[in-house]
């Protein structure tokens, strides 16, 4: 498949639960064209970044049915999407899954366009995957993060 555009991703958090971040850099392929997207959270998990930066590129694509490449270093989401696990835990409403929000948001943008995955190795000199982590880091340490609600309300009714 040629592609129109590359999403590359990354997620990080400071503890398992803690601070985190996601970083995206978003290229527009055969232009010059690059966006770069980040946020920071008070407290959530690593995979729910990793998973949150794949979603939030998807969905600053504006238009519907583009050929697109995400690249990412997160064996959660590309396993998931790529051996197909997320669509039988549609199937179950995403009973005993973890964030279960996210993957119906994941889900909902995903089917706009035509999606492939490709899993790089993390902290491998990838100059994207590199940009992304430095953005995801950055955004964790940012002094006003913002609240993943549904993550607090998940662990607040575990404990």
């Amino acid at each position: 498949m040629a592609y129109e555009i590359c999403i590359y991703t990354d997620g990080a958090c400071s503890g398992n639960p803690g601070k985190g971040g996601y970083g995206v850099v978003m290229e527009l392929v055969g232009t010059n064209y690059r966006k770069e997207f980040y946020e920071g959270f008070k407290l959530t998990t690593n995979n729910r970044m990793e998973l949150l930066a794949v979603i939030v590129g998807l969905e600053k694509i504006n238009q519907h049915n583009k050929k697109v490449l995400i690249v990412s270093d997160s064996k959660y989401v590309v396993d998931a999407v790529e051996k197909k696990w997320v669509f039988g835990w549609e199937k179950i409403g995403f009973k005993n899954k973890k964030n279960p929000d996210l993957w119906l948001r994941f889900l909902k943008v995903y089917r706009k366009h035509q999606v492939d995955f490709k899993w790089i190795k993390g902290h491998n000199n990838h100059p994207q995957n590199e940009r992304c982590d430095a953005l995801a880091v950055m955004a964790s340490q940012l002094p006003n993060l913002s609240l993943d609600a549904f993550y607090e309300q998940e662990s607040q009714t575990i404990l």
